[in-house]
């Protein structure tokens, strides 16, 4: 990278497109935005998507500076680690490989710290630090001393570090399990998470002073996930709601790997079959897929083919040894169900019911949190209310 390139206007640029997006609210934040540059936090390259699944390598050294500017100004999230360790300075050549770390949309990040409602003197724990601009951002904003930021992954957290210092920001980078807080610097006005996790750690409530809040993205699906606000309260209870859709990658501790192997082999045993009253596709909308998490959080849902060339989909609860199989005809879709649990029976209650009532957005969802379980819910419907107990 040309380090002498003043992205000065980009900044500036970048702020007005997220000011006209809705996003870019007060102007401590805006003056952020302005005063951080984006492209330190990329090093040392980035992976664009090409052709067949693979990752094209552009390195922050080797590239044009005017092409490298416009890369790391684009809205979108930005890959940058694939497969737990493979970053672009290390090859030249496009490659396949799974995202585990990147630069997330600009949008979601200053949508998320706009949420926070920080005020002068809080106190942020930051879970996630990733390329650290985020963290840049909040350092601008509160001072470096009232960041404290956790990355699970080394070599993610000490590229962040250089970034971070190289900003001019000597903030608290802690490498460690997020899901366990940093109780050292505790207690915290904020808890902010850019990863999805499955439920809310009490830890983060623990380390949280009552009336300050949490905002994380709960899901396990690599979308129908909800970004939760909720406000701590004495005693270790928490309570708050979904404010909107989030997508990120998952906690590196809680990733599940997808279902796969011997398909058939684990669907041999069905104890049903019945036709469905919705079709299983209604879970490529964002809400009902949110909501099967809820009434079945250890469901996948596996989309595979036939030797035929036939589309299947099931849902698998690999913990409870459940399934469900569709079988698409001519009139509509055929579950056949098999294990412990009728997955497809609780799955379809809970959408038949969201349905009914008028199919609210993820945003009705409410919840309340103690050290004993996680409950959720919409309205006064029964049906629509989930516990999930803490073993």
């Amino acid at each position: 990278m040309n380090e002498m390139t003043d992205t000065t206007p980009e900044r500036r640029a970048l702020a007005d497109r997220l000011e006209k997006a809705g996003v870019l609210k007060t102007p401590q934040w805006r003056a952020a935005v302005e005063a951080v540059p984006r492209e330190l936090f990329l090093h040392p390259g980035v992976f664009l998507p090409v052709d067949g699944g693979r990752w094209r390598p552009v390195s922050a050294v080797g590239a044009d500076p005017a092409e490298w500017t416009r890369i790391t100004y684009r809205d979108e999230s930005l890959t940058t680690q694939l497969d737990g360790h493979l970053t672009a300075d290390q090859t030249s050549d496009p490659v396949t490989g799974g995202p585990t770390s990147s630069s997330t949309t600009p949008v979601t990040v200053i949508g998320m710290i706009e949420d926070l409602d920080v005020e002068e003197g809080h106190h942020v724990l930051e879970i996630g630090t990733g390329t650290g601009y985020s963290s840049a951002l909040m350092c601008h904003r509160l001072g470096e001393d009232n960041v404290t930021t956790v990355e699970v992954d080394p070599g993610v957290a000490a590229r962040a570090d250089a970034a971070l210092e190289a900003a001019g920001y000597s903030t608290w980078t802690v490498t460690g399990d997020g899901l366990l807080g940093h109780p050292r610097r505790a207690p915290y006005d904020r808890v902010i998470a850019t990863c999805a996790v499955r439920r809310i750690p009490h830890t983060w409530i623990r380390q949280t002073k009552p009336g300050g809040f949490i905002l994380a993205t709960l899901g396990a699906w690599p979308y129908g996930t909800g970004l939760a606000k909720v406000t701590v309260g004495e005693g270790g209870i928490a309570e708050g709601r979904i404010i909107g859709r989030s997508s990120f990658m998952q906690a590196r501790s809680q990733f599940t790997a997808p279902v796969s192997g011997d398909l058939s082999a684990r669907t041999a045993y069905a104890d049903s079959e019945r036709e469905t009253k919705l079709p299983p596709t209604v879970l490529d909308a964002w809400a009902p897929a949110f909501l099967t998490q809820l009434a079945a959080p250890g469901a996948q849902l596996t989309r595979a083919m036939a030797s035929d060339g036939r589309p299947l989909l099931y849902l698998f609860d690999p913990d409870r040894e459940s399934f469900a199989e569709f079988v698409a005809h001519s009139a509509g879709w055929t579950v056949r169900q098999g294990g412990p649990v009728a997955l497809w029976d609780d799955i379809e209650r809970t959408l038949v019911a969201w349905r009914d009532a008028g199919s609210p957005d993820i945003s009705a969802v409410r919840l309340h949190i103690t050290d004993r379980s996680h409950t959720y819910w919409i309205g006064d419907n029964p049906v629509l209310h989930w516990q999930h107990r803490i073993a």
